[in-house]
Parts: C-alpha cells; structure tokens; sequence
C-alpha cells in the first residue's frame, strides 16, 4: 500500500513584506493563535543557524569536506543561500509544507538552481534517501541536518523520520569512512565468483597471515541491490583496506560497483591472468582514480593506461608450492610417459568463435591465422585492421562486441594451428596427451603412434601428472605472446621437466638454459625433446634449478605479498 497523501495544513499562512516587496515573515494562523516563521531575527537568524550548522566540525574529526545540507523546512530562503555560499555539493530542502512555500515563493525562487532540491515525499525516510544519494555521489560526504524551528511543530512524526533517516546514513557513513592501510597487514575483500585462481589468492593470504574475507558477488547483474548492499555491509564490517577481484569478476561493464567502491574511498585491485583486453575492451567506466590493475602480462600495461587506468602493474602468474610440491615419478604408473603434453586441442574453441562471424569475415580471419602467429604484433585487433584478407571487413564491424568476437576467432584460430604444429613435433616420442576428443581428429594413429587421456583436473590430477612425465611439452596461447603460462612454474614444482616456448617476459623470472630450457619455434621440439630425454642429469639440473627459483620468487604468496605492497603505496596516503 502507498504512504498516505500529505494532509492539508491546519493553519493558514499569510506573508509579511518589506516596502520592496521582500517578504520578511509569514503569519501561521490556527485555532485563533499566531505564530511567526521566522521569529526574531528574521532571516538573519535562519542563515547563521545554517552557517553555524555547517561550520561544525565532522562528529568523529575525520571529513572536513563541506557536507550535503539538509534543510528541514525552507523558511524564508536564507539558509538555503547560505548552504550555496558555504559551497555545499547539494542542498536538500525536506519541506512539505505548501502553503508556506506559496506566500514565500521560495521553491520558485530556487527552481533554477540544480544544487537546490525540494523534497515533500509522503514517506519520510524516503527524503532522508534522496539526500543520502547525493551524499554518496559526493564521496560519501556528510549529511548536515538543521531543523527550522518552526517546523517541527508543524509535522512532528515526518521530522522525526527524516531525523532517522539521515542518522541511518551518517551511521553507516561513519562505519566505512575509517582510515585505510592503518595495520601492518592489509586487510583484504575478495570479490569471490567461481574461477580458479580465488583458491590459490585465499590460500596463499592464509600463509601471509593478511586477514581476508569473501565476499560473493553472486551470479545475477551484478549492481543490483543485494549486491550493492552485500557490500556495505561487508565493508562495515570487516573494515578492508582494499578489495581484491580476477579479472574484473563481480563487477559489472557499466562501472556501478566500480563507482560505488569511489564513493566509499574503497582502492580495488584487480588482476588479469587472461588478457584484460577480453574483459573491458571498450566498455566505459571502469577506469577510476581508485582502481590498480595487475596484468600477468607485462606488455599490456601501456594498453590499460590507453583505457584510463592510472596504476598499473605487472604480476605474472606463479605457483601454489603446497599443492605442487616435489614428487618423483612412479614406474609402471599408467600415467608414466617419455614426453606429454596438457591442454585442449581447441578444435571447438576455434569453430564456435569463427561460426560467429560473417562467412567472409570468418575465411579472412582463417587466412591471416598462420601469419598472426608469426607475427610480433600482440595486438589481434590492429592485426586484423591491418591485415589484406581482414582489413575491410573488421573496420566496418558495426561495434566493439562485434570486433572482439573477431580478435577471439583469430587469437582462438591461430592458438588451435600453433598448438598442433608444437604438438605434432613429439610424435615420433609416441607422446601421452591430456586433453578433449578433438585431438584425435587431428592425429589419426591413437593408441598406436600416441596415446590419450581424458582432460585432467588441475587441483586433483596434474600436480601427480607432470613428475610423470620426463619432458612436458608447453605451447603459449597467442593470447599471450609475451607472458608466460601456468605451467612454466607448476612442471618443475612439482618435480617435473618443462620444455617451453620463447617468450619475451620467461627471461625477467628464469634464466634460460641454465633454469628453463626453450625451444624458439616448433621445429626444434623434437631434437630438443631427445636431448633432454637422453640427458636425464642435464634434465635433472635444470629442473631443480627452476624449482629453487620458483620456490624463492614465484609463489602466490609472493605475488600477494607484491600485489598488497604496490596497493598500499599506491593508496595508502
């Protein structure tokens, strides 16, 4: 059921004018009795209460900002001029008082004003609301209520609710706007959505001793309500000093979260271990003045700066030692192999994203595949803009969704070519593959020339699989030409040998050669995969030496521990 409709006053108000027309009081006349709006003082005295009001210091001596006025009753107009000389963000006039604004003529007066808002709801809780919003908009500002005199006795139970009402903000004000990085160690809110590295980050905060806490955003829109309460909430409670999410997961395209956690003065990491470019592209507002960006690619940080992310920073991906810890190989175990390999033939990933585009587009993006492997250009969207047999076509893509769907079909085409080709090179080492059905429509002979295993579990199986192996083979999606993959710290971890692709960044977290053996391109797989195999020592020292490494520098404990320290100097003040 509705509130019940504004009742009519019991008093009539007539105005009081100077000889220029101003009006300077109004009479309230009821049951015979007069009383004046504007007592002694007049409008003077209506200012100073407001200035005086404003000019209070915050309750808890933490915002010195000018506040969101709220002006229980308008008056004569005077406070309301004063609230805008003090340079208040917005005025709020709770006022439902209609017969006094019309021989005022103040709500005129201000109409033009976008500063000034006039609120006469017949709930009162819904005002304090409205003011409430505009104080959040604001950064979370004070509300400054000042109560007219004469209005409480006029509409006492609205009073007392509009009272309650900014009380209920300025509670929950007060619970978030703590000082931030003020204990040793973060305090850190996950933004938790299902996604496998949220084990690993809580897992890895647990051994730091960095106190955490989930927060789970859900699977619906993700500003909705329940989510934006959820995290007050959580925010009043467990006082973080940043939140923590992967790859933007629990906050939604449009920037509400991302505003949201601006307004509470929440700083936001986020780390992208898959290119960020798939995630934001070119949505709009998610870049702020809060948010810090971790990529685990190093070459994509000037990309996200392009999109409006002041702090940015490189975090590669690492490893979980407790879960990947050293093993040795097990003879006769069915899982025992001279070389394998892991992965996904990406036969359907490549289909679905190619079946998506225009049967032009989708022959174009199929011709440049092989040459978007070769080429150093990491970017699969100027690629295409720049490329004969997709330049035309991707240009005049009608959208940015419609580009993107095209940069996945190619990033998606040339990884499926580039993993083949990596791995057609250990077939003469009758190799074990872990992966989907697809691998043996593209090598006939299985069971024979090769064997296959259903795709593995990453937490249950492959930590037992790689020290199974004595070479396993890692090919780097084209997602990612310069970065480096999981397996590179997971395959020694846990005892076993990696023979890996080039890339760029391997050299700034290995040395190659002595700690991660390379091979530059698919040709030399397989010479490089018998000598390995027919030096068991050699093997041996480079994997123990990239253990020691990874054991030293690249674990999820050490890129939290990175990750908090580059947020406290970032935001901590």
């Amino acid at each position: 059921m509705p509130p019940a409709p504004p009742k009519p006053p019991a008093y009539r108000a007539t105005a009081l004018t100077a000889l220029d027309g101003t009006v300077v009081d109004v009479c309230l006349e009821a049951d015979g009795k007069v009383r004046h709006l504007a007592g002694r003082g007049g409008g003077q005295a209506e200012a100073a209460r407001v200035r005086a009001a404003l000019a209070a210091p915050a309750p808890d001596g933490t915002d010195n900002r000018p506040p969101v006025a709220v002006l229980f009753g308008a008056g004569l107009g005077h406070g309301i001029v004063a609230a805008l000389e003090a340079g208040c963000p917005a005025v709020y006039v709770l006022d439902r008082q209609a017969a006094i604004q019309e021989a005022t003529g103040v709500r005129e007066r201000f109409a033009d004003e976008p500063r000034v808002v006039f609120r006469d709801d017949a709930d009162p809780l819904a005002a304090a609301a409205a003011a409430a919003d505009a104080a959040r908009a604001a950064g979370f500002a004070r509300l400054c209520l000042v109560v007219h005199p004469a209005y409480p006795r006029l509409d006492p139970d609205w009073q007392a609710g509009v009272a309650a009402g900014c009380a209920r903000y300025e509670a929950l004000r007060r619970e978030i706007g703590y000082k931030k990085f003020a204990s040793p160690k973060p305090r850190i809110l996950l933004l938790w959505r299902p996604y496998f590295l949220y084990r690993e980050i809580e897992t890895a905060l647990d051994r730091l001793d960095m106190p955490h806490e989930r927060l789970d955003m859900g699977r619906g829109q993700r500003g909705e309500t329940a989510v934006v309460e959820g995290l007050l909430a959580a925010v009043a409670r467990f006082r973080p000093d940043f939140a923590l999410t992967v790859n933007h997961l629990g906050l939604d395209r449009e920037g509400r979260l991302t505003a949201l956690l601006a307004e509470i003065g929440l700083p936001l990491a986020s780390w992208f271990v898959d290119s960020p470019r798939l995630v934001l592209h070119d949505f709009a507002g998610l870049a702020g003045p809060g948010v810090m960006l971790f990529s685990y690619d190093a070459d994509l940080a000037d990309a996200m700066a392009e999109q409006g992310f002041a702090h940015t920073a490189w975090l590669p991906l690492a490893t979980d030692p407790a879960r990947f810890a050293l093993r040795a190989p097990t003879p006769g175990h069915p899982w025992r192999a001279a070389a394998s390999f892991v992965g996904a033939s990406m036969n359907g990933q490549a289909a679905q994203s190619l079946a998506r585009l225009s049967p032009a587009l989708a022959r174009g993006v199929a011709a440049a595949a092989d040459a978007f492997a070769a080429s150093p250009e990491r970017d699969a969207g100027r690629f295409l803009a720049g490329h004969p047999a997709t330049a035309a076509l991707f240009v005049d893509l009608e959208n940015s969704e419609k580009r993107l769907e095209a940069e996945l079909a190619l990033t998606w085409e040339a990884t499926r070519r580039y993993r083949q080709d990596c791995v057609s090179r250990l077939l003469p080492l009758r190799p074990l593959i872990a992966g989907d059905d697809g691998w043996e429509t593209v090598y006939p002979g299985c069971g024979t020339a090769w064997n296959r295993l259903p795709p593995l579990d990453y937490y249950d199986d492959l930590p037992l699989f790689y020290p199974q192996s004595d070479v396993s083979l890692n090919a780097t999606s084209l997602q990612m030409k310069g970065a480096v993959n999981q397996r590179v710290f997971d395959v020694p971890a846990a005892g076993g040998f990696v023979l890996t692709d080039a890339r760029e960044q391997l050299a700034a977290l290995f040395t190659p050669g002595c700690e991660a053996a390379v091979y530059a391109e698919p040709g030399e797989i397989e010479a490089l995969a018998r000598h390995y195999l027919a030096h068991p020592a050699e093997r041996e020292r480079v994997s123990q030496a990239a253990r020691e490494r990874i054991l030293a520098e690249h674990t999820y404990e050490h890129r939290l521990a990175k990750l908090a320290l580059a947020m406290k100097k970032a935001f901590g003040g």
